[in-house]
């Protein structure tokens, strides 16, 4: 058996390229630049380069290829990339596509993200092609954006409010993937993965402070606030949109529930935010003792933060 990757040096790819190498599952790895892709993959992982506008790049990455693991990023054609994409599945004959999707998909969706889910896994289920869909919530990742604020102020800033958030490590989303990709018996499921439990942003800065022996505060940034930082950063327009879009719809609650979805597939616990903590605390360390860079003002992490969310 075969399985094609696609965003395979992406949050989630990455990892699911790294699992089912390690389970002994033949894997080729769909990208951009083979170069940079090997730098994020290491060596031996079988390349094959091009982009999803291109037919016969496609054509020739699921050839011989069993199955499928669909990932885009958030960009204007994602609707486009990933229909074609399925197309040329089913053109190549693969035998299942597990797709990483977004938290809530349906076309009608006011958040234009899970909107573009939603129209994408419409069109994959018309394909008829075997499929499994993964829901992602936020991911835990996200956070590393805020860590240059964190690590010069001692400051998250966010426009979360009191907003309760199952976050999830993308390294479980991927130890799902890879559970639907090698093993059989997931075929016309959807998985909502979570974290163990909702936290606020609150809750985070404790978490960091603890993982790295020093005082964290969260400051609640206003959506004006939220948008005027992001435009200055230069985001697109859409982009700030979808993101003050997302964040307040948290704020009303919608990503406070928690699934048992990753346990019941993998068989172990979601990582927590005090895993998380831990394992990434040099990051969020004063300045100058990690990786951290510090700026005058943290609310422009929030366009990081929730971008990444998004790619």
């Amino acid at each position: 058996m075969k399985i094609l990757v696609t965003g395979a040096t992406g949050t989630v790819g990455r990892h699911v390229v790294r699992g089912l190498a390690e389970a002994g599952v033949a894997v080729r790895a769909f990208v951009r630049d083979a170069g940079a892709a090997a730098g994020v993959l290491g060596p031996g992982v079988e390349l094959a380069v091009g982009d999803f506008a291109d037919g016969d790049a496609l054509a020739r990455a699921l050839s011989g290829v069993d199955r499928l693991f669909l990932a885009c990023g958030n960009v204007p054609g994602q609707v486009g990339h990933e229909r074609a994409a399925i197309d040329a599945a089913v053109t190549a004959g693969v035998g299942r596509v597990v797709k990483l999707s977004g938290p809530d998909p349906y076309p009608a969706s006011p958040l234009v993200f899970d909107s573009w889910h939603g129209v994408i896994e419409r069109h994959l289920a018309a394909s008829g092609l075997p499929l499994v869909l993964l829901r992602p919530r936020t991911y835990l990742t996200n956070l590393l954006a805020y860590a240059p604020a964190v690590a010069s102020m001692g400051m998250l800033f966010a426009p979360a409010g009191t907003a309760e958030i199952s976050f999830v490590d993308p390294r479980d989303v991927a130890d799902v993937a890879v559970e639907c990709l090698a093993g059989d018996g997931y075929e016309g499921r959807a998985y909502t993965l979570t974290g163990p439990e909702a936290i606020t942003f609150e809750r985070v800065a404790r978490e960091l402070g603890t993982a790295t022996g020093r005082d964290v505060r969260y400051v609640h940034v206003g959506d004006d606030d939220a948008r005027a930082a992001m435009t200055a950063d230069g985001l697109p327009p859409m982009v700030v949109d979808a993101i003050v879009a997302i964040f307040a719809a948290q704020r009303t609650g919608w990503m406070a529930t928690t699934t048992t979805d990753v346990r019941d597939v993998t068989g172990r616990a979601p990582r927590s935010i005090t895993d998380f903590a831990r394992d990434h605390a040099h990051l969020f360390g004063p300045a100058g003792s990690g990786d951290g860079r510090g700026g005058e003002d943290g609310r422009a992490d929030i366009a990081l933060a929730e971008a990444g969310d998004l790619a």
